[in-house]
């Protein structure tokens, strides 16, 4: 399904029209001096009308990657669930003549430094195919990756690399899509890189459990790779019966998985004289649907 964006600069009025949007990126500042003077109200205008906003950088590469981030994140207030991008491109003047390993080194150094400045929040970055693909050494894009292809359908960027953002048009305003399926799901992604309140037991971000209701249909969104969860890459999907309820001895569980590209699914049979039946999930797995006409399922996600 997907959602739609847009990413706003100074050419861009103060209150763009926000209809039909889930997130919104606004061009913050370039180089060591320049702010975008409609930002502070693009950003207010994005969040008043309920949408997820990142604030972006564009570089002048020929500066040190550590001052220009810093002059970025000095002019921002961040708040939880905020996105700090690096949009890198460098056609213009200030950057043409900085040699292309100089940008990727810029790249790398600039990603790694604002994730340290900010570790509670998704820092990632934008690229176009020329330097995703020519200029780009790594595949490092930190947090995620927002691919421009513009002239390309919504939701199709044309590479196998992992995306969460694809710029797909520029005609009038830059247009995104993002390949989460609700607001409040990239919300909630956005949020995941907070660290756990006190309140909160330490496992929980790694142990999620619920009834497979009959004639319903759970979807839980896991915890991406990449997040403050990612020191536990292991994931794996319970599947058992609630011994207490009156239950049939078998019953089976549609199982859909998707991995940001596309769902695999597959039956699983599950007898309550049985143990746990266990299904693995891959690194990359974003979100797990289960659907079962038996009473009595239960399900637990288990990150280690």
């Amino acid at each position: 399904m997907g959602i739609y964006g847009q990413d706003w600069a100074s050419y861009q009025l103060s209150h763009p029209d926000t209809n039909g949007l889930s997130f919104a990126f606004v061009k913050v500042s370039e180089g060591l001096g320049y702010v975008n003077p409609r930002w502070v109200a693009q950003r207010d205008h994005a969040k008043a009308n309920g949408l997820v906003w990142g604030g972006y950088h564009y570089p002048h590469m020929a500066n040190g990657p550590t001052e220009e981030a810093d002059f970025f994140l000095g002019q921002v207030n961040w708040e939880p669930g905020d996105l700090a991008v690096l949009d890198w491109e460098g056609y213009d003047d200030a950057n043409r003549g900085v040699p292309r390993a100089d940008q990727a080194a810029y790249k790398e150094a600039w990603l790694r430094y604002v994730k340290q400045r900010l570790p509670h929040n998704p820092v990632g970055m934008y690229a176009n195919l020329d330097y995703w693909r020519n200029v780009d050494t790594t595949g490092f894009c930190g947090d995620f990756l927002w691919i421009a292809t513009a002239g390309r359908n919504a939701g199709d960027p044309g590479i196998s690399a992992d995306w969460l953002f694809h710029q797909y048009s520029d005609a009038g305003v830059d247009r995104d899509y993002c390949r989460l399926d609700s607001t409040g799901e990239l919300r909630a992604w956005a949020l995941s890189f907070q660290p756990a309140s006190p309140s909160q037991e330490n496992d929980m971000p790694q142990w999620i459990t619920g009834p497979v209701i009959p004639g319903e249909q759970p979807t839980v969104v896991l915890v991406p790779n990449g997040t403050a969860w990612s020191t536990y890459p292991n994931r794996r999907l319970h599947l058992g019966m609630d011994q207490i309820a009156p239950t049939p001895p078998t019953g089976s569980v549609r199982v859909a998985i998707h991995n940001g590209t596309s769902w695999r699914i597959q039956t699983v049979l599950v007898a309550s004289a049985k143990s746990t039946v266990d299904v693995p999930l891959a690194s990359g797995d974003v979100k797990v649907s289960l659907q079962t006409a038996a009473a009595g399922i239960t399900y637990a996600i288990e990150t280690w």
